[in-house]
């Protein structure tokens, strides 16, 4: 890719830019690529990555909005694992309900969540590089999907609990490596290699084409991105040299605990044997425990 047509990398975005109402098309566009319906974001709300410890922040960009229509879309990009990450994934969802109501409101002002999870490491088994999580309430004999009376505009209507209860979008980017066709393929493009088609118009692509050009960026901010690239490849490679080194740790325990094995079951098998022999020979089953170190109970049984 030429340097004229170098991209930011999305984690900088969100941490950096992405935050200035004038670049908020991008992150719409993403939204509205994966949920199917245009969101057009109204604010920017108080975010949990904005209270984290240095190196958290790093590791971890979130970005947290409201859209037009009153709902919470948190959107997080995660770099290196985290072993109980579904469940942080849903204490950040619980938290954004509970932080967007007041105690004595109706349960109608509940708001609905989105939880956008962008993870660049092996979340765990699964072949796909995109996961959707709704709620669904299935008749346990009947398979029949469960609906509600909801009152709205002082009308009763019916409504199935997916519109009320949050809904999780788990990007396993790492897994993305087909050609890019379509516009949510486009969008992997852009998260896992950093490329955009020149001519694409997918949405919030074709404005970070314009946004999120590395050659836009001042010297001061280059040189601090620059870093940040460099940081993140030196983890990685640390990374990456760790799980080496204990594969190798691993194979070579498992090497040495082989043999180990392996002599203590020679050595068990001849004394089975030398056993054999001197039962044949008359000798007591003590002279025999004694003679071989094997148990009264292997004795016997031999």
């Amino acid at each position: 890719m030429e340097v004229n047509n170098k991209y930011i990398r999305f984690d900088w975005a969100v941490k950096r830019m992405l935050r200035d109402k004038a670049n908020f098309a991008v992150l719409e566009g993403l939204i509205t690529v994966l949920t199917g319906e245009v969101v057009k974001i109204e604010e920017l709300l108080e975010s949990e990555g904005n209270q984290e410890s240095a190196s958290d922040k790093f590791n971890r960009v979130d970005i947290k909005a409201k859209n037009v229509k009153g709902e919470i879309i948190i959107v997080e990009v995660q770099l290196t694992r985290q072993l109980y990450f579904l469940q942080r994934m849903l204490y950040g969802v619980s938290k954004a309900i509970t932080e967007h109501i007041d105690i004595g409101q109706k349960y109608d002002e509940v708001k609905k969540v989105y939880s956008i999870n962008i993870l660049y490491f092996d979340l765990g088994k699964g072949s796909d590089y995109l996961y959707h999580g709704k709620t669904v309430f299935t008749g346990v004999h009947t398979n029949d999907l469960l609906e509600v009376n909801t009152k709205e505009a002082k009308e009763l209507r019916m409504r199935v609990p997916q519109d009320i209860f949050p809904e999780y979008y788990i990007i396993r980017v790492n897994e993305f490596n087909s050609v890019a066709t379509t516009p949510i393929e486009e969008w992997l493009d852009y998260l896992k290699n950093n490329r955009i088609k020149d001519d694409t118009s997918t949405p919030g692509l074709k404005e970070a084409r314009q946004k999120l050009l590395y050659m836009t960026m001042s010297d001061k901010e280059r040189q601090a991105y620059d870093k940040h690239m460099d940081d993140i490849m030196v983890q990685n490679d640390v990374l990456d040299t760790a799980k080496m080194e204990g594969r190798a740790e691993g194979r070579a325990e498992g090497r040495a605990e082989g043999r180990a094995e392996g002599r203590a079951e020679g050595e068990q098998s001849k004394a089975i044997d030398i056993a054999k022999n001197l039962k044949s020979m008359g000798l007591s089953i003590a002279d025999i425990k004694n003679a071989t170190g094997l148990s009264e109970d292997d004795i016997m049984k031999i």
